[in-house]
């Protein structure tokens, strides 16, 4: 039996985020101690629907545009990068498993439309064809807020006879499956709980797994069902965003740490830091920086949309310049971040000050595989350019 959500408007949403934020920056020190998000603020997130935002309507969902998922996203970020991080990379999977088999959806969210989903998409799993679907093994690295979900999407290649492309896939595996390993020890993201998990020889039906190839192509069976635009956008475009939206939201707070602290602040040197034109600047170029992506991210969206709308998807160009906008993200807010770092003196050093918490937790975000920028713009050059293979990561 599925759930039908209530009309809920984005503005509602956002309020709710904001209002969110002194608890969850409460909240932030014991996740950073327990190494993975407390309960508390996993609950105060689903309770006020963050994780339901682009799950389907059948389901509880609120099925809304991407841009107001990761304005949410970024507004957690805002009181702890660890809780915008996690909500970014967990919920975005409802969207995900809104393009597989309705099977599997009912599977998911039939008893429970609350139940979320980890991930781990890096193409580790070694997958043996049987009868009806597969065998996967394999262990998988970054799998963010596992412990506070009862599914995983898990990354692996189809053993084949090698004469064609590899079969790459995702595959859906319920948490019985699973076995998580304590291995998040980390100088950044202390509170997002990315451990290690291993499956050992687990069966996966064929309608539990999503082939790459499908997914580039716009053959997805769940759209069979979730037949509203939303689920036309590709799922690329929006897991490209849930890993750098967070970046925004923590640049936001140490600007806005920066101001309040540093505006009355007389230096060592007997000088006031509100007339320093190096700190002025970093705050200006930090503030416009946050515009700026903001509005690209806001733009991009309401453009894939468009095309959704209109049956299609964007050109692939056009999507290659929107996959560089998102993987620069974090990028452009380390280096903002960092100025607006060396500008607050050394007494930015002090553990009683956000500056070098939010900084380790930029430095973490800027590590992530999917936001190498380097990579996508050397595609999206060599495309230009007239060189360069087909470029399905879109």
């Amino acid at each position: 039996m599925t759930a039908t959500a209530q009309d809920i408007d984005p503005d509602t949403l956002l309020a709710r985020a904001r209002a969110m934020v002194p608890a969850l920056a409460d909240l932030a020190p014991a996740g950073d101690r327990e190494r993975r998000l407390p309960d508390a603020a996993v609950a105060l997130m689903r309770e006020a629907g963050f994780f339901r935002i682009l799950q389907p309507r059948r389901y509880g969902g609120w099925e809304m545009a991407p841009a107001v998922f990761n304005e949410v996203q970024a507004t957690l970020a805002k009181a702890d990068m660890s809780a915008g991080w996690v909500h970014g990379v967990v919920g975005v999977l409802a969207f995900h498993l809104a393009l597989l088999d309705d099977r599997a959806q009912a599977e998911v969210w039939g008893d429970d439309p609350s139940t979320l989903i980890a991930s781990s998409y890096m193409p580790r799993g070694r997958a043996v064809p049987v009868e009806g679907g597969y065998r996967l093994s394999g262990r998988w690295g970054f799998a963010s807020g596992v412990d506070h979900c009862g599914w995983a999407f898990l990354g692996g290649i189809v053993e084949g006879d090698g004469s064609g492309p590899p079969d790459a896939r995702a595959f859906l595996v319920p948490r019985a499956d699973l076995r998580v390993l304590d291995t998040w020890r980390v100088t950044g993201l202390k509170g997002t709980g990315s451990h290690d998990v291993v499956v050992e020889d687990a069966f996966v039906p064929e309608y539990r797994t999503h082939r790459n190839a499908d997914r580039f192509h716009g053959r997805n069976p769940g759209t069979a069902v979730n037949t509203g635009p939303l689920y036309r956008v590709p799922l690329p475009q929006l897991l490209f965003r849930a890993i750098s939206s967070s970046s925004i939201g923590a640049l936001r707070h140490l600007l806005d740490a920066f101001v309040e602290y540093n505006g009355p602040r007389v230096s060592v040197m007997g000088t006031a830091v509100a007339r320093d034109p190096v700190a002025q600047l970093a705050c200006a170029e930090a503030a416009a920086g946050i515009d700026e992506m903001t509005a690209l991210l806001r733009r991009n969206f309401d453009r894939l949309m468009d095309h959704a709308r209109r049956g299609g998807q964007a050109p692939i160009r056009d999507r290659q310049v929107y996959r560089l906008h998102a993987t620069m993200v974090p990028e452009r807010c380390c280096a903002l971040a960092q100025r607006l770092f060396k500008a607050s003196g050394a007494s930015a050093l002090s553990e009683d000050r956000p500056f070098g918490r939010v900084l380790a937790d930029l430095a973490a975000a800027r590590q992530h595989a999917a936001v190498q920028f380097e990579l996508h713009g050397r595609a999206l050059g060599a495309a230009m350019l007239g060189v360069g293979g087909e470029d399905t990561l879109l």
